[in-house]
């Protein structure tokens, strides 16, 4: 990262623009297009992004100010809200999911942590639901006057990476997000009791996997023997059995794993579903209490990514800005880890959201800041809390 230019153009030169390029090619994004390309179109929603701009206007307002700029910061000469509005609208979206993709890979490939508890890859899989006006987002219908989308997220745990976003509307279920997963042998993936369906469970056991999921209280379940629990550490009980269910049974015919613990500092009681009969009780509760972790992504980039209010109102703009969003993510990230940078994603967000348009070196932005001022709202420790 040179001397000279601006910061914003010196972090995007992580962006692999011949990966993008590839994917334009694809789709064929900048078919018939003569100067606001793809290219040109990515820049300016990650400087949305990262700006926290509030709405397409705010944005072409903020670039224009900084007309003369435009070129050294790869936006192109051609910026305006109407080229922006239709190119989100126009070009398929495909192509910046595909690149978020590509930018998560890199990004979890940068932040393997080797310290974590829990050895192999550990995710938490959840979905988060976003109010849309109705009226306005016509093809996004929710309920009878009520508009949204469901973002349904499977979240690396141990890099903090989501490793899979899929868009859908808000009225969709849950567990049909499970039939897009892929799952990895040996790894382990975290659910809360909305996802109990035994069926697909069973399909993660299938797969060499590993499930934890919270109980539902209507459970059928048969104790067949039970493992030694130490209630002085909150397990109550830990137990092997077969669900008992006509149907249940059927969709999960193998030995299930019971888990009753105690969680002090909410002062309630849980009970865990497992498929693994290895790990600790206690290690088997550590692991549902990370999958809070995702409840904190979810609030952090609602709070300083833009994915409540929308710079478009067709299906494509939405989610072009929603995958937008988490490629600005990503590269926040790939700054932090490629400068070695010890601090939190939010913290580097604060800084760089400032500095986009100084040309000070980006590792010596990070040299004389205060951090003890700096306070990261929601990553905080971890409880077990229901939801």
């Amino acid at each position: 990262m040179n001397q000279g230019k601006y910061v914003f153009a010196q972090i995007v030169e992580l962006l692999p623009y011949k990966v993008f390029d590839k994917y334009v090619s694809k789709y064929h994004g900048n078919k018939h297009v003569r100067h606001f390309s793809c290219w040109n179109q990515l820049l300016c929603m990650v400087f949305g992004q990262l700006t926290n701009r509030d709405s397409l206007r705010d944005l072409i307002v903020a670039i224009n100010a900084h007309g003369g700029k435009s070129y050294h910061l790869g936006f192109g000469k051609s910026v305006t809200r109407s080229n922006l509005a239709k190119a989100n609208e126009k070009r398929d979206y495909r192509i910046f999911e595909e690149f978020a993709y590509h930018l998560v890979a890199i990004a979890r490939k940068q932040r393997q942590n080797h310290d974590f508890k829990i050895k192999g890859q550990v995710y938490a899989f959840d979905s988060t639901t976003i109010d849309l006006c109705l009226n306005v987002f016509w093809w996004a219908k929710f309920r009878k006057r009520k508009g949204g989308i469901k973002l349904n997220t499977l979240f690396d745990v141990t890099t903090q990476i989501p490793a899979f976003v899929h868009v859908s509307v808000a009225g969709a279920h849950d567990v049909n997000a499970m039939d897009m997963l892929v799952y990895e042998p040996e790894a382990y993936y975290i659910f809360d009791r909305g996802y109990v369906d035994f069926e697909r469970l069973y399909r993660i056991t299938r797969h060499s996997a590993y499930f934890v999921v919270r109980a539902k209280t209507n459970l059928c379940f048969k104790r067949l023997y039970s493992l030694k629990s130490n209630k002085e550490t909150g397990v109550k009980s830990d137990q092997i059995g077969k669900l008992t269910g006509f149907y249940v049974s059927k969709d999960y015919p193998e030995k299930l794993r019971r888990v009753k613990f105690y969680d002090k500092e909410s002062d309630r009681t849980f009970v865990f579903l497992s498929n693994n009969f290895e790990l600790s009780a206690e290690e088997i509760a550590f692991l549902y209490k990370n999958r809070w972790q995702i409840e904190l992504f979810f609030k952090w980039i609602k709070q300083h990514l833009k994915i409540k209010a929308f710079w478009g109102i067709t299906e494509n703009a939405v989610r072009i800005q929603v995958y937008s969003a988490i490629i600005s993510y990503c590269l926040v990230s790939i700054v932090g880890s490629s400068l070695k940078i010890e601090r939190s994603t939010y913290e580097i967000l604060q800084v760089l959201g400032i500095s986009l348009l100084d040309k000070t070196p980006v590792n010596e932005l990070f040299k004389n800041v205060n951090y003890q001022d700096v306070k990261e709202p929601f990553y905080n420790q971890l409880s077990l809390r229901l939801i």
